[in-house]
């Protein structure tokens, strides 16, 4: 029984026949050789785990990504996810337009993402580096959407510096800002406001006049 067990680990683990050991020395090296088994499959299968973790998955997505932002000309960037930065992805999607979407916030990427559009993830701190990612050189336009004015004033800035001849479209909440907004770099500005109660007066003015 030892004899078939010894020969048995032996043919697996295939470190050397040992046919000089006696018996004591045989039973520790078949415990060695138990071991380095248990050990051995211990480590594959953390190796596999490794390779198909979340991280290693992520980097694969990451470097699909990559290539396609290598490639990537003529797209609209819409910066923001939340509710007016998705409206604007899915009209422009449907439009026929290729969409990227920046965000600095892991939920938005993943709704943009669930949306079917490409996204780049930053952090919030060191937004220049997400635009220098968007290949701004090669973009058609970009719609800045979030909703602080201060970042969007920012953001316009840094890329109207990094591509000038940029069509950069944002939001406004007044006429101040919009000035602020096209000293920036902004082509179109639009000041909601406006256009609500534009659509209100002429909803009204249709309204009484069809009485």
């Amino acid at each position: 029984m030892f004899t078939a067990l010894w020969d048995g680990v032996n043919l697996v683990t295939t470190l050397g026949a040992f046919s000089e050991f006696n018996q004591p020395q045989k039973t520790f090296m078949l415990l060695a050789m138990i071991a380095t088994l248990l050990i051995g499959g211990f480590a594959v299968s953390r190796l596999t785990g490794m390779l198909s973790g979340d991280d290693v998955m992520v980097y694969r997505e990451n470097r699909v990504m990559e290539h396609k932002l290598e490639r990537l000309a003529n797209h609209v960037v819409v910066v923001g996810f939340h509710s007016l930065g998705e409206l604007v992805a899915k009209r422009l999607h449907e439009a026929g337009e290729t969409v990227l979407v920046l965000v600095g916030d892991q939920d938005q990427a993943d709704r943009a993402a669930d949306s079917g559009h490409m996204v780049v993830l930053g952090s919030p701190n060191a937004f220049d580096d997400v635009l220098k990612r968007a290949r701004l050189d090669s973009a058609k336009a970009m719609v800045v959407t979030t909703p602080d004015s201060n970042n969007n004033l920012a953001i316009t800035l840094l890329a109207h510096a990094l591509n000038a001849s940029l069509a950069i479209a944002v939001p406004s909440e007044n006429p101040l800002r919009q000035r602020l907004f096209e000293s920036a770099g902004a082509s179109n500005v639009v000041i909601a406001d406006d256009i609500i109660a534009n659509a209100l007066i002429s909803r009204l003015t249709t309204a009484v006049e069809a009485t």
